[in-house]
């Protein structure tokens, strides 16, 4: 490709990916809807083969996988520089929002805000909207229904910060023991403009930062370093997208009074009022924690693991997706994944928002109009907030 014909391609891909930065609503699933829409059916980027097998892989890896669809599309379309535009057009949108929101809260009282009740009210609705569509998907049998009761009561019995990494290796253990001859089907060859060495070069800089990262933390003082070390692990070994990247940051930052179960909810809860990938969450804890600058930071920390890993297996993907039992473990991980949204539906979003009988039939009220009227997440919010403020008021 030469220069001006790259050039041209860039700005293409800058122009589609904020546009659908400002306007792809409704979390992880509608984005790859979206992106399907754009990129398959409008302007034949690649075709549906290739498209779904794209998204198994980045289900399969941890981190943001409608993220890493869309970094993924950007390195097929334009190399790793296309991947890095791809990715800031969907992103940044909601990261300027979100940081916004957490400047502008720094002076309030959040204690007994009545918008704020009703913004965890929201995070409920939209949490077990998310449980209903992934446990259709990814349980549709009794054996990964129960890899998913087993991973609830684990997450929910055994809270350590090991505890999810540990349970969705089993589970893929589990998922390999129990369908190692399922059956792969034939497979379209895909090409990447990735080498294998530099493929291995980011998984090494992956699991390098991800190990030397906590031993530097316990050498150094300084606040920085424990906060992108925070970021970044979270970002590391959360599989199954933003809704279950909340109990690793919860345990993080609130626990060590980084900020508060308030503050935490309130920007969950913002986050799904705004377009984009729901990881630049982090964008306001770290904005909560050390201004704009701490955004930024955040942002950086918690995506990359999954630029780091999109870039690392892509020249490999084609040999391991056609491996039976590689499909396994993913299944056994996919259950996993439903039983960790469930235990984070309950503890904190449940136990911190359903506090009185009016509270549930709120509650009630916005997961309809998520589910049975499809209004959208902005609407809900909306409603939400000036619900929750008069229901304080009475």
């Amino acid at each position: 490709m030469n220069t001006s014909r790259k050039i041209k391609t860039l700005i293409e891909l800058l122009f589609i990916s904020t546009r659908l930065g400002f306007t792809s609503f409704g979390g992880p699933a509608a984005h790859l809807g979206y992106f399907h829409e754009e990129y398959v059916r409008k302007r034949k980027w690649m075709d549906e083969k290739s498209y779904g097998d794209l998204v198994a892989l980045c289900q399969f890896l941890p981190g943001p996988a409608s993220s890493q669809v869309g970094i993924g599309i950007g390195i097929m379309r334009a190399g790793v520089l296309g991947g890095i535009v791809s990715f800031l057009g969907f992103t940044l949108p909601s990261v300027m929002v979100l940081i916004l929101f957490a400047i502008l809260l720094q002076g309030a009282d959040m204690s007994n805000a009545g918008w704020l009740h009703g913004l965890k009210l929201v995070a409920v609705a939209v949490v077990a909207h998310a449980i209903l569509g992934m446990a259709k998907k990814l349980t549709p049998d009794l054996k990964r229904k129960a890899i998913a009761l087993f991973t609830l009561v684990i997450i929910l019995l055994w809270q350590t910060a090991l505890s999810q990494v540990g349970v969705i290796l089993l589970s893929a253990l589990i998922g390999f023991l129990l369908y190692r001859h399922h059956e792969a089907g034939d497979e379209t060859v895909l090409t990447f403009p990735v080498s294998r060495r530099f493929a291995l070069i980011c998984l090494s800089i992956f699991f390098g930062l991800l190990f030397l990262l906590p031993i530097f933390r316990e050498w150094s003082t300084w606040e920085w370093l424990a906060l992108f070390d925070s970021y970044y692990r979270s970002g590391s070994l959360v599989f199954g997208g933003g809704h279950v990247v909340l109990p690793l940051l919860e345990r993080e930052f609130v626990p060590t009074g980084w900020l508060t179960e308030e503050q935490f909810l309130a920007g969950y809860a913002a986050a799904q009022a705004v377009p984009g990938p729901l990881f630049t969450f982090a964008a306001y804890i770290g904005a909560v924690i050390n201004g704009w600058k701490g955004g930024i930071l955040a942002t950086i920390a918690i995506f990359l693991p999954a630029f780091l890993l999109i870039l690392g297996t892509l020249p490999f993907w084609d040999t391991l997706r056609q491996n039976p039992k590689i499909k396994g473990a993913l299944m056994g991980v996919n259950a996993a994944v439903v039983g960790i949204l469930v235990a984070a539906f309950y503890h904190p979003i449940w136990t911190s928002s359903i506090l009185a009988p009016v509270d549930f039939a709120f509650g009630a009220i916005l997961f309809s109009m998520l589910v049975f009227w499809k209004l959208p997440p902005w609407i809900v919010v909306i409603t939400g907030s000036i619900g929750g403020f008069l229901i304080g008021m009475i």
